[in-house]
């Protein structure tokens, strides 16, 4: 993988972790719902990303700054936000720092 888009992938990431589900008070990347960010020939970006709970409220909210912060980053060309729900989302999946936040640790 070439370096341009490891830089690439570093800024979504970046861009991922100013997402919020509004219940919550950690981003998104540090709560573990994002599974998979690649990116393709042409900067094409493809997301793959689940939910605290498959009938989150804040489902539309939550993938719509998703795919607006991504698409902002420099560089990205498209974007494509896939909800999957395997493996299902477990409090495990948070990092140390959201489970500090969070009391759980």
């Amino acid at each position: 993988m070439s370096n341009e888009i490891l830089e690439l992938e570093g800024r979504i990431v970046e861009a991922l972790k100013t997402v919020y589900d509004p219940e919550i008070p950690v981003n998104i990347y540090d709560l573990g719902l994002i599974y998979r960010v690649e990116v393709f020939e042409g900067n094409r970006v493809e997301i793959d990303m689940t939910l605290t709970a498959p009938a989150c409220p804040a489902a539309d909210f939550i993938m719509e700054d998703v795919q607006e912060k991504v698409t902002a980053v420099p560089g990205v060309e498209g974007v494509s936000v896939n909800i999957v729900f395997d493996p299902p989302w477990d409090k495990e999946m948070m990092s140390e720092e959201a489970q500090l936040e969070l009391g759980m640790l």
